[in-house]
C-alpha cells in the first residue's frame, strides 16, 4: 500500500524548512510525503514489469499454439487476437479495454447482485449500477482502489503485449527446421509429444531477439500506466519538477523537471542495459548445442 502524501520528513531538523538549507534543505525536500510517493511509483513499475512479462509469454505462447492448431476455429481465434490487437494503436487500446472490462465487471456484478434493480444501466453517457456492484466498492479503502487499478494494467498490458509475443513465437515455432519434425514423427512420436518435445525446446533460441525487443518495447511503454489511472514515476517527475506554489510551499524551488527527466533517462538507460546483458547471457544458453550460428561458435571456440 503507497503511503498517503505528507508535508513533512522523516528527519526531525526539517520541521521548519526555512530555518535550514544546503545539503540538510536537500535531505528534507527528497524525503517528503511527495517523494516517498515518488520512490513508490519506480517499485509500482518494476512490479508491472515482473508481473506482466510472464503473464504476456503466456497469453503469446496460448495465442501462437492456438494460430498454429490444426483446429479451425481454434486456428481463426489465435490469429484474429494477434491481428486485432496488433492492429490498434496501443493508446487506443487501452482507453477501450480498461473501460469495457471495468464496466464488464461491474454489469457482471449488478446483474448478481442487484436483481430487483429497475432502471437502465445504460442512461446516455452513464453507465449505473447500484452501489454494491461498484469495483471497487465507494467506502473501500484506498488500496484496494489502488490495486485494482493495478491490476487492470496488468490484465491490459499482459494481452496487448501478448498478442505481440504471440506473433514472435508463432514465426519461431515455424522457424524449428521441419526435418526434425519429420524425424520425431519417423520416430512414432504423436503430434502433441513432437511439439512438446521437438518445437517448444528449440523454438526460443529463434525466438528471443524478437522477444528481447519486445522487452525494451514494455519498459518504454511503462509511462502509459498514467492513462489507466496508475501514477508512475513520470507523472511525479513532472509534478514535483515543476516550479511549487501553493501545492508545496515548505519546499519552494524554480522548474526542476529538465533533473527530474533526466534521472529517469539515466534510470531507463541503465535499467535497459542491464536488460541487455541478461538477454546476451540467456542467448549464450539457448544456443549451446543448436544448429544456429552462435551454437556453432560455441562449438568452434570450444
Amino acid at each position: 500500500m503507497r503511503p498517503p502524501p505528507k508535508s513533512h520528513t522523516i528527519y526531525s531538523y526539517c520541521a521548519d524548512p526555512s530555518q535550514i538549507e544546503g545539503l540538510k534543505w536537500l535531505s528534507c525536500y527528497l524525503t517528503t510525503g511527495k517523494h516517498i510517493n515518488l520512490y513508490w511509483s519506480v517499485l509500482t513499475v518494476l512490479a508491472l514489469l515482473a508481473i506482466t512479462a510472464p503473464a504476456a509469454l503466456a497469453f503469446g505462447f496460448g495465442g501462437a499454439t492456438a494460430a498454429r492448431s490444426r483446429i479451425a476455429p481454434l486456428r481463426w481465434i489465435g490469429k484474429t487476437y494477434i491481428a486485432i490487437v496488433r492492429g490498434v494503436p496501443d493508446i487506443a487500446f487501452f482507453l477501450f479495454f480498461v473501460i469495457a472490462l471495468d464496466q464488464g465487471i461491474e454489469y457482471l456484478r449488478h446483474q448478481a447482485l442487484c436483481p430487483d434493480w429497475d432502471q437502465p444501466i445504460r442512461q446516455g453517457n452513464d453507465f449505473l449500477v447500484c452501489q454494491a456492484a461498484k469495483m471497487p466498492l465507494g467506502n473501500a479503502p484506498q488500496w484496494i482502489h489502488e490495486v485494482y487499478g493495478f491490476g487492470l494494467a496488468v490484465v491490459t498490458f499482459a494481452i496487448v503485449f501478448g498478442a505481440f509475443a504471440a506473433n514472435v513465437l508463432f514465426g519461431a515455432m515455424r522457424a524449428v527446421p521441419h526435418a526434425q519434425i519429420e524425424t520425431a514423427e519417423a520416430y512414432g512420436m504423436s503430434p502433441r509429444q513432437t511439439f512438446w518435445r521437438v518445437v517448444v525446446p528449440q523454438m526460443w533460441v529463434y525466438a528471443l531477439p524478437g522477444l528481447g525487443n519486445l522487452w525494451m518495447v514494455l519498459i518504454k511503454a511503462t509511462p502509459l500506466l498514467f492513462l489507466l489511472g496508475v501514477e508512475d514515476i513520470v507523472y511525479w517527475a513532472r509534478e514535483l519538477g515543476g516550479t511549487k506554489t501553493t501545492r508545496f510551499t515548505d519546499y519552494p524551488h524554480p522548474d526542476w523537471r529538465i533533473w527530474y527527466f533526466l534521472a529517469l533517462l539515466i534510470f531507463y538507460l541503465v535499467f535497459t542495459y542491464v536488460s541487455e546483458k541478461v538477454l546476451d547471457l540467456l542467448m549464450q544458453r539457448l544456443t549451446r548445442g543448436q544448429a544456429t550460428t552462435g551454437g556453432e561458435a560455441q562449438r568452434k571456440a570450444t
